[in-house]
């Protein structure tokens, strides 16, 4: 599955949402009280700090800082926390590089339904990085996160479709989940994920081709754009 699409440590850890951003200025405009509330043992406080020192909004960015309190949080069983401690431990930032310790915090974050964290643990599995490889449990984590409208594991799931790997060979699926993921894009993301679309549209009949737009127009209705 060399086409898998992975997600560079910038984008996964340190992107800015906007829910993210209200959940810290909502909890306190002051990163001193910000402060008092973590240390108090807030778990939701100590993700802020943590997010707040990762972007570095309001303090200086400090990574380690960061780290630091996502595990705070983190270890009191705070999803969005162990799915950033996990990021940290998969590209060595300011602990040792650790495939199985990611794959752990993934694994805490991912049961609770955090959609990106059940993207990277399905992604270890594909790979064997720090859990054995299998490609039924990969698509068993990607397809929750692809049911959650995250357009990196519609993608990836549509590979392993397209492939057999983990699943039946299905040719309808792999371009069901590339058209999702095509259609749910931007950018560079959109082009790529839109050509993997076209490409497997080629090896449909036209029959097959219907079936899976109109499964791709269902899906769309069930599963509103927030």
């Amino acid at each position: 599955m060399s086409g898998i699409q992975g997600s560079p440590f910038r984008v996964v850890l340190l992107a800015a949402t906007i829910s993210t951003l209200l959940a810290i200025s909502s909890f306190s405009a002051d990163s001193i009280t910000l402060r008092k509330e973590a240390e108090a043992g807030d778990a939701q406080a100590q993700f802020n700090l943590g997010f707040m020192y990762a972007e570095g909004h309001g303090v200086s960015q400090d990574s380690a800082e960061a780290v630091k309190w996502f595990r705070k949080a983190a270890e009191q069983g705070h999803a969005k926390s162990q799915y950033c401690l996990g990021v940290a431990y998969t590209k060595g930032m300011d602990v040792p590089q650790d495939y199985g310790e990611a794959a752990k915090w993934y694994r805490k974050a991912a049961e609770q339904g955090n959609p990106k964290a059940q993207s990277l643990l399905g992604n270890a599995h594909l790979f064997g990085q720090g859990v054995p490889q299998d490609y039924a449990e990969a698509v068993i984590w990607l397809g929750k996160a692809a049911e959650q409208g995250l357009t990196n594991a519609q993608y990836n799931l549509g590979i392993a479709y397209a492939d057999g790997q983990g699943v039946p060979q299905d040719s309808v699926q792999s371009y069901f989940w590339f058209s999702l993921a095509a259609s749910r894009s931007s950018g560079e993301d959109r082009k790529k994920f839109s050509d993997a679309r076209d490409r497997a549209a080629k090896k449909l009949t036209p029959e097959n081709l219907m079936e899976g737009q109109r499964m791709t127009r269902e899906w769309e209705k069930s599963h509103p754009r927030k």
